[in-house]
């Protein structure tokens, strides 16, 4: 088994987040996701004027040098400039319901392009179709770049079966809900999966992955109906054909019964996986900002899944939004005696109970 690095390797600058009044919030999970981790940008700090003061680093729980965050533009600069990374892009890390671009925050796109940074966003509110920004952004020379625009049909693959050619064992990481962690859990299954000689792969299917750097990525929510399961299908064999991978780790969207993104079936059809591991947040009881739609118990969410696919949830991967930490320990046993499968956080415990379940799948799945 030989490592290999599934994310770009050159940095395309230094970024201050656009984050006004989400980092707190589900909304803002573009922004956490980039915090975390991110091979496409050096992030050089946040602009939310709600928690200004604050590292972000901090508020999310991860070991890395603080980012922290400000009220405005002008403020994030001076703070990029003090610290010697003079900043060059300005990445809106929202992702409001919907995907819409909020009110007021043009205004502060505006102001961005003005003061000379590419900016990249991942709304469905396209910033290259706004005739003012596209003109100002050339009068300064910048890059805009609208991660989630639909790429050209020309350019699009339909389904072919050859996903039947991909040797690699595939684990989609799926989840009872959006907004649930999906990518970071599929992020730290391939990087540990490195970690211990593995050749690993992830497969990136919205726009924060994109941000990250994935180097194998589609953008899912953006792509003509007809051809998802074609460019799931291609970007899988894609990375198995450069590559030849061990695992590949395919980042889940929303959730199968989720009423406003119902998501998964296409990565588990097009992508064929031969598991799935399921993130979820047990003290979550509805559906991220759909209040009065109840998320459906966890062992029918196992039981949908299972039947679809006609493949096992090989493990669970807890999100402790609103656990207590002293409690964690006991609602992972909990979930692990109600459904009969290895339950842990991996930002908490680590990925190593995740990668044992999918090391014996492996075994089975070779005999």
């Amino acid at each position: 088994m030989t490592g290999s690095n599934s994310f770009l390797e050159t940095p395309d600058g230094n970024a201050v987040l656009y984050c006004e009044g989400a980092f707190l919030a589900p909304n803002g999970k573009t922004a956490h996701g980039l915090v975390r981790f991110s091979k496409r940008y050096r992030v050089t700090s946040v602009i939310d004027s709600t928690c200004a003061g604050r590292d972000a680093a901090a508020l999310l729980g991860v070991e890395r040098e603080p980012v922290p965050i400000l009220a405005g533009l002008s403020e994030a600069l001076a703070v990029s400039d003090d610290r010697g990374l003079a900043a060059s892009h300005f990445v809106v890390g929202l992702a409001p319901d919907g995907g819409r671009l909020e009110p007021g925050s043009r205004s502060h796109i505006v102001e961005a392009i003005e003061r000379g940074l590419h900016v990249d966003c991942g709304l469905h509110d396209y910033l290259t179709d706004d005739e003012e920004i596209v003109t100002l952004a050339r009068s300064r020379n910048v890059r805009i770049r609208d991660v989630r625009k639909s790429p050209p049909v020309k350019d699009l693959h339909f389904f072919s079966g050859k996903i039947e050619d991909v040797e690699s064992l595939r684990i989609a990481v799926l989840g009872t809900d959006s907004a649930l962690g999906k990518r970071t859990a599929a992020t730290i299954l391939t990087n540990h999966y490195e970690s211990k000689g593995f050749s690993a792969v992830m497969i990136g299917t919205g726009q924060t992955a994109w941000m990250q750097g994935v180097r194998y990525g589609i953008v899912l929510d953006s792509l003509v109906n007809d051809f998802v399961s074609g460019e799931i299908e291609h970007v899988v064999w894609s990375a198995w054909n450069e590559q030849r991978p061990d695992r590949i780790f395919l980042e889940g969207q929303g959730s199968l019964l989720n009423p406003a993104y119902p998501g998964g079936f296409e990565i588990l059809a097009a992508a064929r996986p031969h598991g799935i591991v399921l993130q979820h947040a047990p003290a979550r009881k509805e559906y991220d900002g759909f209040p009065g739609y109840p998320i459906q118990p966890l062992i029918t969410q196992i039981e949908a899944l299972q039947i679809v696919s006609g493949k096992p949830v090989v493990a669970l991967s807890i999100n402790h939004e609103n656990i207590p930490r002293d409690r964690l320990d006991a609602v992972c046993r909990e979930i692990e005696e109600e459904t009969a499968l290895p339950a842990v956080d991996v930002l908490v415990h680590g990925p190593d109970h995740i990668m044992r379940a999918i090391e014996a799948l492996a075994v089975r799945a070779s005999r």
